[in-house]
């Protein structure tokens, strides 16, 4: 009932949300009971008549720097001795206790060389819950232990599935940037290129249709909302999350060494200099020094910028790295069946 209603009033208001679910874990060996901190994993300090007190901090909280509110779950799945850890609320993002340590990253800043990419960025970070007091009306568990790994792989579900939509579009980036600097370095047509192309072609569609099939194949929950297929958003995410570093290697490749040695901005407008880039950047002849130095310098913010190393780190574990998905896949896949058809073809009895 708080959750619904809360969820009532989160859609009449129309706030952003942030999930936050990581914790920040400690030993990865031990469950939260066994942390020699108690709180590197968020759990309730204090029981009261109007509420609840909590204590720990969640890690990769992308949407909280700018979200109305917070919404805690848990992490993982958890055991009775974990019940001080099985919690689940919401606050606004600025309420008393609550801290965010900030890190914001974004393609490099141009002076005179404007492009979109340039506008995008992002900021994550690590929010801090301080003693915070949680009305009940505000808590959606509170010691339900049974529930912990079930509310967590249900939102680790959906936030896979989005990645089989915003996952393929990040490979479009690299595959366009791919096919234009063959275009621009006079190599298009070359037979590794198309294979490369290929590949990427390859990785991008198996996620994107993977996730419609999820799409397809979901089931209505109790509740009404609809549940994508487990397996299938789980192969998609996975095939997303191994290939990242292979689509970017992909365009370091073909790009060649210019984007890691590209000359600051300011040599390509410096009277003493201009003259030099505009000259030796060139590669096929009927593309402007201009194009060339915009599209060199589009492939050094993906591949060298500090913002171009966290997208291909998040690619990898963002909504959950790949061991987790595999887990998933072996946890709900249909293993029996096929042990049965192959015993029918090997003739082998019951």
């Amino acid at each position: 009932k708080n959750f619904l209603n809360y969820l009532t009033r989160y859609q009449e208001e129309d706030l952003v949300g942030n999930c936050a679910q990581t914790d920040v874990k400690g030993d990865r060996s031990l469950r939260p009971h066994q942390q020699e901190d108690p709180d590197l994993y968020l759990r309730v300090v204090e029981k009261r008549e109007d509420g609840i007190v909590v204590r720990g901090a969640k890690a990769h909280n992308t949407i909280a720097p700018y979200a109305d509110e917070i919404i805690a779950i848990p992490t993982r799945m958890m055991t009775e001795k974990d019940a001080g850890w099985a919690v689940a609320f919401a606050m606004p993002a600025d309420a008393p206790g609550i801290t965010q340590v900030i890190r914001v990253t974004n393609y490099r800043k141009r002076d005179k060389l404007q492009a979109p990419i340039t506008r995008y960025g992002s900021a994550d970070a690590i929010t801090v819950f301080d003693d915070v007091f949680v009305p009940w009306e505000r808590v959606f568990m509170c010691g339900e232990y049974q529930f912990a790994g079930q509310l967590a792989s249900l939102f680790a579900t959906y936030h896979r599935h989005s990645y089989t939509g915003c996952k393929p579009a990040t490979t479009d980036v690299l595959m366009g940037a791919t096919a234009l600097v063959a275009e621009y370095n006079g190599i298009e047509k070359a037979p590794h290129v198309r294979d490369d192309l290929a590949e990427m072609v390859a990785i991008a569609e198996l996620v994107y249709g993977t996730g419609i099939a999820a799409a397809v194949k979901s089931v209505k929950a109790p509740s009404g909302t609809q549940i994508p297929d487990i397996v299938f958003t789980n192969v998609a995410r996975y095939h997303a999350g191994i290939n990242v570093y292979r689509e970017h290697e992909i365009l370091a490749e073909i790009a060649g060494g210019l984007p890691a040695t590209l000359p600051p901005e300011e040599d390509f407008y410096n009277p003493e200099t201009a003259g030099y880039m505009a000259k030796y950047i060139m590669r096929k002849q009927g593309i402007s020094a201009e194009d060339q130095h915009r599209c060199f310098r589009m492939i050094s913010d993906l591949l060298c910028s500090a913002h171009g190393g966290v997208v291909q780190v998040a690619g990898i574990h963002g909504g959950g790295s790949p061991i987790m998905e595999r887990i998933a896949i072996t946890g709900q896949y249909d293993m029996k069946s096929k042990k049965q058809l192959a015993k029918y073809l090997a003739g082998i009895e019951g």
